[in-house]
């Protein structure tokens, strides 16, 4: 394991220099990996698996859109796609990747496959920690692991197939076989990781719940309402409150918070951007701090979980969804970002006269 200094802190990642691809397919070489569930982290894991020359199989529900997904990705019913519970009898390692919702529900039929020496591979805590409401408690004899990629599944593919990854947590609630930190890292860097940072099963849901609800999602959406809001409320168009609210933000200032820290995208701004930047965001932070301890609070006492499972159980879920989506797409400032991605100018080569 690499040490990191993380402004001070010291921290153990695991990386691809000490734990090479090559390692993780000697711990691996045995193991059959079924992908159950083909829907936002499945797809992602399993092509990137399979692609860096793991044994893998899909286990999905049929018939149904990602069924055919998968057919269309290159998985083949019968040899290396299934259905859920086939496909969980003939793994050693099942990468549980339903929704939490469909991970309650289908957990009565899986479980009876998880025999001894297997292992059940989660990306998220959500079922093992919230067990009491969602009913998933493991088999002893079966090493219980997690590896949460820092994204969307989307997100590891593409940047798979770009040649970089995307940083992963994972955690061991059970180790039932002693092998569990092998099969744990060497699915990490399987799949795609950057690097792996260690956490817990309970540690990992209350960071992601925090958030998607926080500033990955829920806070960065309000607050582009909040600004576009008050731009259009004082007469600037739709274009300039949605470039100065969005576009500006995403396409030009976060790449360089991505390179190289929020201090550096500072130096890159005018000075007037500075001295405003500065002289704001405490207000900012003061103001939104006593919500995201309301949120973690909401998180920690479980109400967050029992709402998700409420609401994502219920049969016209996906309806009531599209309802809620519908609203962001239609509203204003959303159709706004629509024609103002569409104006993108496509990426022209530069003309160089090698003569001058």
């Amino acid at each position: 394991m690499a040490t990191i200094n993380f402004g001070g802190i010291e921290e153990q990642v695991v990386t691809r220099d000490e734990f090479p691809l090559e390692k993780a397919r000697e711990v691996l070489q045995q193991e059959t990996i079924a992908i159950i569930g083909y829907g936002v982290q499945g797809p992602g894991q399993a092509l990137n698996l399979r692609d860096n020359g793991f044994d893998v199989i899909v286990g999905q529900r049929q018939p149904s859109h990602s069924w055919d997904k998968a057919i269309d990705d290159g998985w083949v019913p019968g040899e290396t796609l299934f259905d859920i519970e086939e496909a969980a009898r003939r793994a050693t390692i099942v990468q549980y990747l339903l929704s939490d919702a469909a991970q309650i529900a289908m957990w009565p039929r899986l479980k009876p496959h998880l025999t001894e020496g297997k292992a059940l591979y989660f990306s998220h805590g959500f079922g093992i920690t919230y067990s009491d409401r969602t009913g998933i408690v493991a088999p002893a004899g079966v090493d219980v692991i997690l590896v949460a990629p820092k994204g969307s599944g989307t997100s590891l593919r593409r940047l798979f197939v770009a040649g970089r990854g995307l940083n992963s947590s994972y955690a061991i609630h059970q180790d039932a076989t002693g092998k569990a930190w092998e099969r744990v890292v060497a699915l990490g860097i399987g799949i795609g990781s950057g690097y792996l940072f260690e956490t817990t099963f309970q540690k990992e849901v209350f960071s992601d719940l925090t958030g998607e609800r926080g500033s990955l999602m829920g806070a960065i959406q309000g607050l582009f309402e909040a600004q576009y809001t008050v731009l259009r409320q004082r007469g600037h168009s739709p274009s300039e409150a949605f470039n100065e609210t969005v576009e500006e933000l995403t396409q030009s200032l976060m790449p360089l918070v991505a390179e190289n820290g929020m201090d550096w995208m500072y130096a890159n701004c005018s000075t007037t951007a500075q001295r405003g930047a500065l002289d704001w965001k405490n207000r900012f932070r003061d103001a939104v701090l006593p919500v995201f301890g309301e949120l973690y609070d909401s998180v920690a006492s479980g109400q967050e979980a029992q709402r998700s499972i409420d609401t994502n159980s219920q049969p016209d879920y996906r309806e009531k969804l599209e309802v809620e989506l519908a609203e962001l797409r239609n509203s204003e400032m959303w159709r706004a970002g629509k024609a103002v991605r569409s104006l993108r100018p496509e990426a022209q080569p530069v003309e160089v006269d090698l003569e001058e």
